[in-house]
């Protein structure tokens, strides 16, 4: 397949604290664009629509007027819904994860370590 014509995946690593998923987005046919630092990564989004964006989720307390690190990620993304988005986290903060989905999008999440057939399923429905 023509690597342009492949459809890009954003992958948002700010943790590094999972083994590395690129081979498997690969394998399923996806761009992958990689960035470390939420605040690239809704640059990145402005320049290019990724079908899908798959990014790490952390809960820090002391965070003073958002629950985590994907609220602003979230909120760029909001409005394209053909934008899918996959959060990777750790089962302990399920009660952080349940808040930001009172408030945004989230098409699936999965906790950590990600179950590999799950995740592969997913995104190889997703594909376009």
């Amino acid at each position: 397949m023509n690597a342009s014509a492949a459809p890009t995946l954003l992958s948002v690593i700010e943790l590094l604290g999972y083994p590395n998923l690129r081979p498997v987005f690969e394998r399923l046919g996806y761009r992958v664009q990689t960035e470390f630092a939420v605040r690239r990564a809704i640059s990145s989004l402005r320049k290019e629509k990724p079908a899908v964006i798959v990014a790490d989720f952390y809960f820090q307390p002391d965070f003073r007027d958002r629950v985590s690190n994907l609220e602003s990620l979230l909120a760029s993304v909001q409005a394209h819904r053909e934008v899918k988005v996959l959060v990777l986290y750790e089962a302990s903060q399920q009660h952080a994860l349940d808040r930001l989905l009172q408030r945004f999008r989230i098409d699936a999440a999965l906790t950590l370590p990600a179950d590999a057939a799950r995740l592969e399923a997913l995104l190889a429905e997703w594909r376009p």
